[in-house]
């Protein structure tokens, strides 16, 4: 289990009451999906607040182990981080990936994937989605090749802070907006963007719905928020905003699941999405 509060399955509802939010929130439209989030380094389950290297904590020795609680729980998605990979500009961490994709669970893969042959590698692991951070800003040709290979397979993370796309394990910040980047993206026929804000990625202060809103009326692609979600209530947001703008996909939930601000169950019915 994780952490000693045993967050997907007991520990403190923060959030819960009063909110007026239940299984039947998005049954006028399509369900948000929750991804829980695993990061990995060094073989192990930690986050790291802001994308810092040196701000780390271990949740769990065994990922593996982690993503099959999320399966227990109902989630049909995982979305794991190699952070090595990131840091390094290759993955560091496939065996441990290739554990979690046969838990069964649809596996959403990024971190230091920035060749093709990296790319094949974690999709003949059974990885459902890969997801292009650093070389999305260097290189047009390289995701253009690859979404002609790959199709809806390749997503592209988009991390800003202030606004700005930030690389290579957040960090370098470029002089591209993530906005920019977004329209580059989806004329290049990506059909899924992951946009981070990193000023609230891991402290749990709620997302940057400002930021987010703007980046979902930049394109129509596919949107998956990430960054700031502590509560049950954080996550109720976003599903209302997924009600104005239907190219909201889903969010990814990370140290907000490993605390036991929320519980797992609980944010797939607030998002409608039914357990897998």
């Amino acid at each position: 289990m994780i952490g000693p509060n045993l967050p997907l399955f007991g520990g403190d509802r923060n959030g819960e009451k009063g909110l007026g939010v239940g299984p039947g929130t998005w049954e006028l439209g399509r369900p948000m999906i929750i991804y829980p989030a695993i990061d990995i380094k060094g073989g192990r389950c930690v986050r790291l607040t802001q994308g810092r290297a040196d701000a780390e904590t271990v949740y769990a020795e065994d990922p593996a182990s982690v993503a099959s609680e999320f399966a227990a729980a109902g989630s049909a998605w995982v979305h794991v981080v190699d952070l090595d990979g990131a840091f390094a500009g290759e993955p560091r961490n496939l065996e441990v990936v290739a554990r979690i994709t046969r838990i069964g669970l649809r596996v959403q893969l990024g971190g230091g994937l920035r060749t093709r042959a990296s790319v094949e590698r974690a999709l003949a692991l059974g990885v459902s989605r890969v997801v292009i951070g650093t070389r999305a800003e260097e290189s047009e040709e390289f995701i253009s090749e690859l979404v002609g290979a790959f199709g809806s397979k390749i997503a592209v993370g988009i991390d800003a802070k202030k606004g700005k796309v930030a690389v290579k394990g957040w960090v370098d910040t470029m002089a591209t907006t993530a906005l920019d980047l977004a329209r580059r993206m989806e004329s290049l026929g990506v059909s899924t963007l992951i946009h981070t804000d990193v000023g609230t990625d891991g402290m749990l202060t709620g997302p940057n719905l400002t930021a987010q809103e703007a980046m979902l009326s930049a394109v129509k692609a596919r949107v998956i928020a990430s960054g700031g979600v502590g509560s049950r209530e954080d996550v109720a947001h976003l599903a209302a905003l997924g009600r104005k703008h239907p190219n909201l996909d889903g969010v990814i939930v990370g140290k907000a699941l490993y605390e036991g601000r929320v519980l797992l169950r609980d944010l797939l019915a607030v998002s409608g999405e039914k357990p897998a």
